[in-house]
Protein backbone atom coordinates (compact mmCIF):
# COMPACT_ATOMS: atom_id res chain seq x y z
CA UNK A 1 0.00 0.00 0.00
CA UNK A 2 2.89 2.37 0.82
CA UNK A 3 4.21 2.02 -2.74
CA UNK A 4 0.86 3.12 -4.12
CA UNK A 5 0.80 6.07 -1.72
CA UNK A 6 4.31 7.05 -2.85
CA UNK A 7 3.32 6.87 -6.49
CA UNK A 8 0.20 8.96 -5.91
CA UNK A 9 2.20 11.46 -3.92
CA UNK A 10 4.81 11.70 -6.66
CA UNK A 11 2.21 12.35 -9.35
CA UNK A 12 0.36 14.91 -7.28
CA UNK A 13 3.45 16.83 -6.24
CA UNK A 14 5.03 17.08 -9.65
CA UNK A 15 1.88 17.86 -11.52
CA UNK A 16 1.15 20.66 -9.11
CA UNK A 17 -2.18 19.09 -8.16
CA UNK A 18 -2.09 19.10 -4.39
CA UNK A 19 0.16 21.77 -3.03
CA UNK A 20 -0.30 25.36 -1.98
CA UNK A 21 3.01 26.99 -1.27
CA UNK A 22 3.01 30.19 0.69
CA UNK A 23 6.65 30.00 1.77
CA UNK A 24 8.54 33.13 2.76
CA UNK A 25 11.37 32.45 0.31
CA UNK A 26 11.04 33.95 -3.13
CA UNK A 27 10.06 31.31 -5.69
CA UNK A 28 11.85 31.00 -9.02
CA UNK A 29 10.01 30.03 -12.19
CA UNK A 30 10.69 26.39 -13.18
CA UNK A 31 11.97 27.26 -16.68
CA UNK A 32 14.27 30.00 -15.40
CA UNK A 33 17.92 28.94 -15.20
CA UNK A 34 19.46 30.19 -11.94
CA UNK A 35 23.09 29.00 -12.04
CA UNK A 36 25.56 27.86 -14.69
CA UNK A 37 25.84 24.15 -13.82
CA UNK A 38 22.08 23.63 -13.30
CA UNK A 39 21.56 21.51 -16.44
CA UNK A 40 24.57 19.33 -15.61
CA UNK A 41 23.30 18.70 -12.08
CA UNK A 42 19.86 17.78 -13.48
CA UNK A 43 21.38 15.23 -15.87
CA UNK A 44 23.45 13.63 -13.10
CA UNK A 45 20.44 13.56 -10.74
CA UNK A 46 18.16 11.98 -13.35
CA UNK A 47 20.85 9.44 -14.24
CA UNK A 48 21.16 8.50 -10.58
CA UNK A 49 17.37 7.94 -10.48
CA UNK A 50 17.61 5.80 -13.60
CA UNK A 51 20.29 3.67 -11.95
CA UNK A 52 18.12 3.48 -8.80
CA UNK A 53 20.80 5.25 -6.78
CA UNK A 54 18.13 7.13 -4.89
CA UNK A 55 20.31 8.47 -2.05
CA UNK A 56 22.68 10.06 -4.57
CA UNK A 57 19.72 11.42 -6.56
CA UNK A 58 18.20 12.88 -3.39
CA UNK A 59 21.48 14.62 -2.55
CA UNK A 60 21.86 16.07 -6.06
CA UNK A 61 18.29 17.34 -6.18
CA UNK A 62 18.77 18.85 -2.73
CA UNK A 63 21.84 20.71 -4.03
CA UNK A 64 19.80 21.91 -6.99
CA UNK A 65 17.11 23.17 -4.61
CA UNK A 66 19.59 24.98 -2.38
CA UNK A 67 21.28 26.63 -5.36
CA UNK A 68 18.08 27.55 -7.25
CA UNK A 69 15.32 27.72 -4.61
CA UNK A 70 13.06 25.84 -7.04
CA UNK A 71 10.52 23.78 -5.12
CA UNK A 72 10.29 21.02 -7.76
CA UNK A 73 13.90 20.07 -6.94
CA UNK A 74 13.03 19.87 -3.25
CA UNK A 75 10.08 17.59 -4.01
CA UNK A 76 12.29 15.38 -6.20
CA UNK A 77 14.86 15.16 -3.43
CA UNK A 78 12.26 14.17 -0.83
CA UNK A 79 10.68 11.66 -3.19
CA UNK A 80 14.03 9.94 -3.64
CA UNK A 81 14.54 9.81 0.13
CA UNK A 82 11.16 8.09 0.46
CA UNK A 83 11.94 5.57 -2.28
CA UNK A 84 15.36 4.81 -0.78
CA UNK A 85 13.77 4.24 2.63
CA UNK A 86 15.61 7.15 4.24
CA UNK A 87 12.44 8.41 5.86
CA UNK A 88 14.28 10.16 8.70
CA UNK A 89 16.12 12.37 6.19
CA UNK A 90 12.83 13.20 4.47
CA UNK A 91 11.18 14.17 7.78
CA UNK A 92 14.17 16.26 8.87
CA UNK A 93 14.26 18.13 5.56
CA UNK A 94 10.52 18.86 5.69
CA UNK A 95 10.87 20.18 9.24
CA UNK A 96 13.86 22.33 8.25
CA UNK A 97 12.05 23.85 5.27
CA UNK A 98 8.56 24.20 6.74
CA UNK A 99 9.53 25.19 10.25
CA UNK A 100 6.50 23.30 11.49
CA UNK A 101 4.05 25.37 9.44
CA UNK A 102 1.33 23.99 7.12
CA UNK A 103 1.99 26.55 4.39
CA UNK A 104 3.10 23.90 1.88
CA UNK A 105 0.63 21.01 1.91
CA UNK A 106 2.88 18.92 -0.36
CA UNK A 107 5.67 18.90 2.21
CA UNK A 108 3.25 17.81 4.94
CA UNK A 109 2.03 14.94 2.78
CA UNK A 110 5.59 13.76 2.25
CA UNK A 111 6.22 13.86 5.98
CA UNK A 112 3.02 11.88 6.65
CA UNK A 113 4.09 9.15 4.21
CA UNK A 114 7.57 9.02 5.78
CA UNK A 115 6.02 8.63 9.23
CA UNK A 116 3.75 5.86 7.93
CA UNK A 117 6.75 4.01 6.52
CA UNK A 118 8.40 4.28 9.92
CA UNK A 119 5.18 2.87 11.48
CA UNK A 120 4.77 6.09 13.49
CA UNK A 121 1.08 5.90 12.78
CA UNK A 122 -0.28 8.04 15.60
CA UNK A 123 2.00 10.95 14.68
CA UNK A 124 1.15 10.47 11.00
CA UNK A 125 -2.56 10.37 11.81
CA UNK A 126 -2.40 13.56 13.88
CA UNK A 127 -0.68 15.41 11.03
CA UNK A 128 -3.03 13.95 8.40
CA UNK A 129 -6.17 14.97 10.31
CA UNK A 130 -4.82 18.52 10.72
CA UNK A 131 -3.96 18.60 7.02
CA UNK A 132 -7.37 17.46 5.80
CA UNK A 133 -9.10 20.02 8.02
CA UNK A 134 -7.08 22.73 6.26
CA UNK A 135 -6.99 21.42 2.69
CA UNK A 136 -10.37 19.67 2.46
CA UNK A 137 -8.81 17.77 -0.46
CA UNK A 138 -10.03 14.35 -1.60
CA UNK A 139 -6.51 12.90 -1.56
CA UNK A 140 -5.97 14.00 2.01
CA UNK A 141 -9.13 12.20 3.11
CA UNK A 142 -7.81 9.04 1.47
CA UNK A 143 -4.42 9.57 3.14
CA UNK A 144 -6.11 9.61 6.56
CA UNK A 145 -8.06 6.48 5.59
CA UNK A 146 -4.82 4.72 4.65
CA UNK A 147 -3.50 5.30 8.15
CA UNK A 148 -6.67 3.92 9.74
CA UNK A 149 -6.48 0.91 7.43
CA UNK A 150 -2.91 0.23 8.59
CA UNK A 151 -4.22 0.44 12.15
CA UNK A 152 -7.02 -2.00 11.19
CA UNK A 153 -9.61 0.62 12.18
CA UNK A 154 -11.68 -0.09 9.11
CA UNK A 155 -14.95 1.54 10.19
CA UNK A 156 -13.20 4.88 10.71
CA UNK A 157 -11.30 4.44 7.43
CA UNK A 158 -14.63 3.99 5.65
CA UNK A 159 -15.95 7.26 7.08
CA UNK A 160 -13.02 9.20 5.61
CA UNK A 161 -13.36 7.39 2.29
CA UNK A 162 -17.07 8.20 2.20
CA UNK A 163 -16.26 11.88 2.82
CA UNK A 164 -13.73 11.81 0.00
CA UNK A 165 -16.15 10.07 -2.37
CA UNK A 166 -18.97 12.51 -1.59
CA UNK A 167 -16.84 15.40 -2.86
CA UNK A 168 -16.57 14.39 -6.51
CA UNK A 169 -17.69 10.75 -6.79
CA UNK A 170 -14.12 9.71 -7.56
CA UNK A 171 -14.14 6.10 -8.79
CA UNK A 172 -10.66 5.37 -7.44
CA UNK A 173 -11.85 6.35 -3.96
CA UNK A 174 -14.96 4.20 -4.40
CA UNK A 175 -12.84 1.27 -5.55
CA UNK A 176 -10.72 1.50 -2.40
CA UNK A 177 -13.85 1.85 -0.26
CA UNK A 178 -15.40 -1.24 -1.85
CA UNK A 179 -12.29 -3.32 -1.08
CA UNK A 180 -12.36 -2.31 2.59
CA UNK A 181 -16.09 -3.09 2.79
CA UNK A 182 -15.80 -6.42 0.98
CA UNK A 183 -12.49 -7.77 2.30
CA UNK A 184 -11.87 -6.16 5.67
CA UNK A 185 -15.38 -5.59 7.01
CA UNK A 186 -17.02 -8.53 5.19
CA UNK A 187 -19.85 -6.20 4.19
CA UNK A 188 -19.99 -7.80 0.78
CA UNK A 189 -23.51 -6.75 -0.17
CA UNK A 190 -22.76 -3.15 0.77
CA UNK A 191 -19.59 -3.15 -1.33
CA UNK A 192 -21.44 -4.45 -4.39
CA UNK A 193 -24.40 -2.10 -3.80
CA UNK A 194 -22.07 0.94 -3.65
CA UNK A 195 -20.42 -0.04 -6.93
CA UNK A 196 -23.73 -0.79 -8.66
CA UNK A 197 -25.25 2.52 -7.52
CA UNK A 198 -22.26 4.42 -8.89
CA UNK A 199 -22.51 2.43 -12.12
CA UNK A 200 -26.17 3.33 -12.60
CA UNK A 201 -25.67 7.03 -11.87
CA UNK A 202 -22.23 7.73 -13.34
CA UNK A 203 -21.66 4.81 -15.68
CA UNK A 204 -19.62 1.65 -15.30
CA UNK A 205 -16.01 2.61 -15.97
CA UNK A 206 -13.29 0.01 -16.47
CA UNK A 207 -12.23 0.36 -12.81
CA UNK A 208 -15.75 -0.08 -11.42
CA UNK A 209 -16.75 -2.85 -13.82
CA UNK A 210 -13.52 -4.75 -13.19
CA UNK A 211 -14.04 -4.59 -9.43
CA UNK A 212 -17.65 -5.78 -9.79
CA UNK A 213 -16.47 -8.66 -11.96
CA UNK A 214 -13.99 -9.65 -9.25
CA UNK A 215 -16.66 -9.59 -6.55
CA UNK A 216 -19.34 -11.33 -8.63
CA UNK A 217 -16.83 -14.00 -9.66
CA UNK A 218 -15.97 -14.60 -6.00
CA UNK A 219 -19.68 -14.85 -5.19
CA UNK A 220 -20.30 -17.11 -8.22
CA UNK A 221 -23.04 -14.66 -9.23
CA UNK A 222 -23.56 -15.54 -12.90
CA UNK A 223 -26.24 -12.90 -13.57
CA UNK A 224 -24.09 -10.20 -11.98
CA UNK A 225 -21.08 -11.29 -14.03
CA UNK A 226 -23.04 -11.27 -17.28
CA UNK A 227 -24.58 -7.86 -16.61
CA UNK A 228 -21.18 -6.36 -15.79
CA UNK A 229 -19.35 -7.93 -18.72
CA UNK A 230 -22.03 -6.56 -21.06
CA UNK A 231 -21.54 -3.07 -19.62
CA UNK A 232 -17.77 -3.38 -19.86
CA UNK A 233 -18.06 -4.52 -23.48
CA UNK A 234 -19.94 -1.32 -24.29
CA UNK A 235 -16.90 0.61 -23.02
CA UNK A 236 -14.27 -1.33 -24.92
CA UNK A 237 -15.02 -3.81 -27.67
CA UNK A 238 -12.43 -6.24 -26.39
CA UNK A 239 -12.29 -9.78 -27.80
CA UNK A 240 -11.57 -11.34 -24.39
CA UNK A 241 -14.63 -9.65 -22.85
CA UNK A 242 -16.76 -10.89 -25.75
CA UNK A 243 -15.49 -14.44 -25.13
CA UNK A 244 -16.52 -14.20 -21.48
CA UNK A 245 -20.02 -13.06 -22.46
CA UNK A 246 -20.32 -15.90 -24.96
CA UNK A 247 -19.15 -18.43 -22.35
CA UNK A 248 -21.68 -17.21 -19.78
CA UNK A 249 -24.59 -17.31 -22.25
CA UNK A 250 -23.44 -20.80 -23.23
CA UNK A 251 -23.25 -21.88 -19.58
CA UNK A 252 -26.80 -20.59 -19.07
CA UNK A 253 -27.94 -22.19 -22.33
CA UNK A 254 -29.46 -18.81 -23.18
CA UNK A 255 -28.91 -19.20 -26.90
CA UNK A 256 -31.42 -16.62 -28.10
CA UNK A 257 -29.69 -13.83 -26.18
CA UNK A 258 -26.34 -15.22 -27.26
CA UNK A 259 -27.42 -14.95 -30.90
CA UNK A 260 -28.56 -11.36 -30.31
CA UNK A 261 -25.20 -10.51 -28.75
CA UNK A 262 -23.29 -12.11 -31.62
CA UNK A 263 -25.40 -10.20 -34.13
CA UNK A 264 -24.90 -6.92 -32.30
CA UNK A 265 -21.20 -7.28 -31.58
CA UNK A 266 -19.92 -9.09 -34.70
CA UNK A 267 -17.50 -10.71 -32.28
CA UNK A 268 -17.69 -14.28 -33.61
CA UNK A 269 -19.43 -14.67 -36.97
CA UNK A 270 -18.31 -18.29 -37.31
CA UNK A 271 -20.10 -19.19 -34.08
CA UNK A 272 -23.13 -17.15 -35.11
CA UNK A 273 -23.27 -19.16 -38.34
CA UNK A 274 -23.40 -22.38 -36.31
CA UNK A 275 -26.34 -21.07 -34.30
CA UNK A 276 -28.17 -19.89 -37.43
CA UNK A 277 -27.81 -23.42 -38.81
CA UNK A 278 -28.86 -25.01 -35.51
CA UNK A 279 -32.03 -22.93 -35.30
CA UNK A 280 -32.76 -23.22 -39.02
CA UNK A 281 -32.31 -19.49 -39.70
CA UNK A 282 -31.19 -20.39 -43.20
CA UNK A 283 -31.64 -17.02 -44.88
CA UNK A 284 -29.45 -15.30 -42.29
CA UNK A 285 -27.02 -18.23 -42.44
CA UNK A 286 -26.66 -17.97 -46.22
CA UNK A 287 -25.89 -14.25 -46.10
CA UNK A 288 -23.45 -14.64 -43.22
CA UNK A 289 -21.66 -17.58 -44.87
CA UNK A 290 -21.26 -15.48 -48.03
CA UNK A 291 -19.87 -12.61 -45.92
CA UNK A 292 -17.39 -14.97 -44.25
CA UNK A 293 -16.34 -16.34 -47.65
CA UNK A 294 -15.78 -12.81 -48.98
CA UNK A 295 -13.67 -12.04 -45.92
CA UNK A 296 -11.65 -15.28 -45.63
CA UNK A 297 -11.94 -16.98 -49.05
CA UNK A 298 -12.43 -20.26 -47.19
CA UNK A 299 -14.29 -22.40 -49.69
CA UNK A 300 -16.33 -24.19 -47.01
CA UNK A 301 -18.18 -20.92 -46.36
CA UNK A 302 -19.12 -20.70 -50.04
CA UNK A 303 -20.46 -24.25 -49.84
CA UNK A 304 -22.47 -23.45 -46.74
CA UNK A 305 -23.80 -20.30 -48.39
CA UNK A 306 -25.08 -22.44 -51.28
CA UNK A 307 -26.73 -25.02 -49.01
CA UNK A 308 -28.39 -22.40 -46.80
CA UNK A 309 -29.57 -20.44 -49.84
CA UNK A 310 -31.32 -23.54 -51.13
CA UNK A 311 -32.77 -24.43 -47.72
CA UNK A 312 -34.08 -20.89 -47.17
CA UNK A 313 -35.80 -20.72 -50.54
CA UNK A 314 -39.60 -20.83 -50.37
CA UNK A 315 -39.83 -22.02 -53.96
CA UNK A 316 -37.35 -24.88 -54.26
CA UNK A 317 -38.07 -25.10 -58.02
CA UNK A 318 -36.96 -21.53 -58.72
CA UNK A 319 -34.63 -22.05 -61.70
CA UNK A 320 -32.61 -18.90 -61.06
CA UNK A 321 -31.99 -19.90 -57.44
CA UNK A 322 -31.15 -23.50 -58.42
CA UNK A 323 -28.61 -22.37 -61.00
CA UNK A 324 -26.99 -20.00 -58.51
CA UNK A 325 -26.69 -22.78 -55.92
CA UNK A 326 -25.33 -25.26 -58.47
CA UNK A 327 -22.75 -22.74 -59.72
CA UNK A 328 -21.54 -22.12 -56.16
CA UNK A 329 -21.24 -25.86 -55.47
CA UNK A 330 -19.35 -26.42 -58.73
CA UNK A 331 -16.92 -23.68 -57.69
CA UNK A 332 -16.44 -25.35 -54.31
CA UNK A 333 -15.84 -28.80 -55.82
CA UNK A 334 -13.18 -27.47 -58.19
CA UNK A 335 -11.15 -26.57 -55.10
CA UNK A 336 -12.20 -29.27 -52.64
CA UNK A 337 -14.10 -32.49 -53.40
CA UNK A 338 -15.90 -32.61 -50.06
CA UNK A 339 -18.33 -35.52 -49.64
CA UNK A 340 -20.90 -33.13 -48.16
CA UNK A 341 -20.96 -30.87 -51.21
CA UNK A 342 -20.69 -33.74 -53.68
CA UNK A 343 -23.80 -35.31 -52.20
CA UNK A 344 -25.68 -32.01 -51.96
CA UNK A 345 -25.01 -31.09 -55.58
CA UNK A 346 -25.88 -34.62 -56.67
CA UNK A 347 -29.13 -34.64 -54.71
CA UNK A 348 -30.28 -31.29 -56.15
CA UNK A 349 -29.58 -32.50 -59.69
CA UNK A 350 -31.50 -35.73 -58.94
CA UNK A 351 -34.44 -34.30 -57.04
CA UNK A 352 -35.11 -31.51 -59.55
CA UNK A 353 -34.34 -33.84 -62.48
CA UNK A 354 -31.75 -31.43 -63.85
CA UNK A 355 -29.40 -34.31 -64.74
CA UNK A 356 -30.19 -37.45 -62.75
CA UNK A 357 -27.32 -39.58 -64.07
CA UNK A 358 -24.78 -36.84 -63.41
CA UNK A 359 -26.31 -36.37 -59.96
CA UNK A 360 -25.88 -40.08 -59.22
CA UNK A 361 -22.22 -39.81 -60.28
CA UNK A 362 -21.65 -37.02 -57.73
CA UNK A 363 -23.37 -39.04 -55.00
CA UNK A 364 -21.24 -42.11 -55.77
CA UNK A 365 -18.11 -39.97 -55.34
CA UNK A 366 -19.39 -38.90 -51.94
CA UNK A 367 -20.01 -42.55 -51.01
CA UNK A 368 -16.39 -43.41 -51.80
CA UNK A 369 -15.49 -41.13 -48.87
CA UNK A 370 -18.34 -42.18 -46.54
CA UNK A 371 -19.78 -45.49 -47.78
CA UNK A 372 -22.11 -45.98 -44.81
CA UNK A 373 -23.67 -42.52 -44.76
CA UNK A 374 -27.46 -42.88 -44.51
CA UNK A 375 -27.93 -39.51 -46.21
CA UNK A 376 -25.67 -40.28 -49.17
CA UNK A 377 -27.21 -43.74 -49.65
CA UNK A 378 -30.66 -42.12 -49.51
CA UNK A 379 -29.60 -39.75 -52.32
CA UNK A 380 -28.40 -42.72 -54.37
CA UNK A 381 -31.66 -44.62 -53.81
CA UNK A 382 -33.59 -41.51 -54.82
CA UNK A 383 -31.51 -41.23 -57.97
CA UNK A 384 -32.36 -44.76 -59.01
CA UNK A 385 -36.00 -44.11 -58.18
CA UNK A 386 -35.95 -41.09 -60.52
CA UNK A 387 -34.52 -43.34 -63.23
CA UNK A 388 -37.35 -45.80 -62.63
CA UNK A 389 -35.04 -48.47 -61.20
CA UNK A 390 -37.30 -49.08 -58.20
CA UNK A 391 -35.98 -52.53 -57.27
CA UNK A 392 -32.43 -51.21 -57.08
CA UNK A 393 -33.63 -48.14 -55.18
CA UNK A 394 -35.62 -50.31 -52.75
CA UNK A 395 -32.62 -52.47 -51.90
CA UNK A 396 -30.57 -49.38 -50.99
CA UNK A 397 -33.31 -47.56 -49.07
CA UNK A 398 -33.93 -50.67 -46.94
CA UNK A 399 -30.28 -50.57 -45.94
CA UNK A 400 -30.65 -46.88 -45.08
CA UNK A 401 -33.47 -47.60 -42.61
CA UNK A 402 -31.07 -49.60 -40.45
CA UNK A 403 -28.46 -46.86 -40.27
CA UNK A 404 -28.16 -43.79 -38.07
CA UNK A 405 -30.28 -41.13 -39.72
CA UNK A 406 -32.57 -43.73 -41.24
CA UNK A 407 -35.53 -42.33 -39.31
CA UNK A 408 -35.17 -38.91 -40.97
CA UNK A 409 -38.53 -37.66 -42.29
CA UNK A 410 -37.17 -37.15 -45.81
CA UNK A 411 -35.69 -40.66 -45.83
CA UNK A 412 -39.05 -42.08 -44.71
CA UNK A 413 -40.92 -40.16 -47.43
CA UNK A 414 -38.46 -41.50 -50.02
CA UNK A 415 -38.92 -45.03 -48.67
CA UNK A 416 -42.69 -44.67 -49.00
CA UNK A 417 -42.42 -43.43 -52.60
CA UNK A 418 -39.97 -46.20 -53.55
CA UNK A 419 -42.20 -48.86 -51.91
CA UNK A 420 -45.15 -47.56 -53.92
CA UNK A 421 -43.09 -47.60 -57.10
CA UNK A 422 -41.98 -51.18 -56.44
CA UNK A 423 -45.57 -52.33 -55.86
CA UNK A 424 -46.72 -50.71 -59.11
CA UNK A 425 -43.84 -52.29 -61.02
CA UNK A 426 -44.66 -55.68 -59.47
CA UNK A 427 -48.37 -55.36 -60.41
CA UNK A 428 -47.50 -54.38 -63.97
CA UNK A 429 -45.14 -57.33 -64.16
CA UNK A 430 -47.90 -59.72 -63.06
CA UNK A 431 -50.39 -58.15 -65.46
CA UNK A 432 -48.21 -58.84 -68.48
CA UNK A 433 -47.87 -62.58 -67.72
Amino acid sequence: MIKSILFLLFVLVFNGCIGFSNGLQKEVKPNQKTFEEEDTYILFALRAEQLKEYEAAASMFNTLYEKSNKKEYLYHSLQNYLVSGNNEAAIQKVDDVSGGSFDDFSLIRIKIVALMQLEKLEEAKSLAIQLVSLSNEVDDYTLVSDIYIKQKKYDTAIKYLESAYAKNYNEIVLDKMSIVLYVNLQRKKDAIAQLETHSRVHGCSKIICSRLIGFYSNENNIEGLLSTYLRLYELEKDEQIARKIIQIYGYKKDYMNLIEFLERSNSDDALLLEFYAKYKKYKEASLLAQKLYSKTYEVSYLGQSAIFEYESSINKNDKKMLQKVIDKLHKVLKIEESALYLNYLGYIMIDHEIDVKKGIAYVKKALLVEPKSAYYLDSLAWGYYKLGECKRAHKIIKEVLGLEGGDDLEVLSHYKAIEQCLKLKTKKGKGTK
